[in-house]
């Protein structure tokens, strides 16, 4: 086995790896600007400490978004509990192509969701009775990172 005549499958590797590390980093980034400012809340008031949680917590999809993605086309190509698939180099680029919608989302919005997790977060500081107002602000930036793992899954399980 030779890389040359493994091309299609490295292909399809590379797009399942980069969904991952890019949905991770995004989460990383968002999750770690929404502690930030989750941090200065409960050093003032820790009894907010569950509702400034949740909020941290969204930016963190996007990571189980890339994961799902790239176990989806690791089933699809037949890494995991089989042999692998033999694919063309076209086949791997169209399953990279596939990856690339929550790749890219994923690496981007988790720091945008961040930002308005934080903005939520100084919400919940000074009111903390607007708990449902301030958690779907974040949740509206979600809404695309999802769209985009749906058309991921779509097209990795239509192509390979």
């Amino acid at each position: 086995m030779d890389l040359w005549s493994n091309l299609g499958i490295v292909y399809a590797l590379i797009g399942a790896a980069l969904a991952v590390l890019a949905g991770g980093v995004g989460s990383s980034l968002g999750v770690g600007i929404a502690g930030e400012a989750a941090s200065g809340v409960i050093s003032e008031d820790p009894s907010k400490f569950g509702k400034v949680l949740v909020l941290q917590l969204l930016p963190g999809t996007n990571g189980i978004y890339g994961l799902l993605v790239g176990f989806i086309v690791l089933a699809q190509i037949g890494l995991l509990g089989g042999a692998p698939a033999d694919l063309t180099v076209q086949q791997g680029l169209l399953i990279l192509a596939a990856c690339l919608p929550i790749t890219i989302v994923g690496w981007l919005s988790g720091p945008a969701q961040g930002k308005v997790s934080a903005a939520a977060i100084g919400i919940i500081a000074k009111k903390p009775d607007q708990f449902g107002k301030a958690m779907l602000l974040p949740a509206m930036v979600e809404t695309y990172t999802i769209l985009a793992l749906l058309i991921s899954i779509l097209a990795v399980t239509a192509l390979a």
